[in-house]
């Protein structure tokens, strides 16, 4: 397996243990569609929870959080929007968190972004 996929698959299983201590509910893994891929799919109470995941080994080029702009963030609501509609969850509302892990330093950033 690709190193990266490797780091990848590492920084996930971490955010989705940060989020179980944090009181969430893993709902989906690494959901895919043709529009792209979310990396964690939660609850958290009745709130339903689509999470980016990101890491860096070290800061020296910016942090994790750094790396999640606009663009990915549109790409991260698109999939959403294709979640919702495949899976038909109930929920009363939902949001967008990330986990961002830099250093080995993990950080949960909820309510991190909106989208119209």
């Amino acid at each position: 397996m690709d190193n990266r996929i490797q780091r990848g698959a590492s920084a996930e299983a971490d955010a989705a243990q940060l989020l179980i201590a944090a009181g969430y509910r893993i709902v989906a893994r690494n959901f895919r569609c043709a529009t792209g891929e979310l990396d964690l799919i939660a609850r958290d109470g009745d709130v339903l929870v689509f999470v980016e995941v990101r890491s860096r080994s070290d800061d020296e080029h910016g942090s994790a959080v750094e790396m999640i702009r606009r663009g990915k963030q549109r790409r991260v609501a698109r999939v959403a929007a294709c979640y919702l509609e495949l899976a038909t969850p109930v929920f009363e509302e939902c949001r967008f968190d990330i986990v961002a892990i830099t250093a080995g330093e993990a950080v949960l950033l909820k309510d991190a972004f909106r989208v119209r």
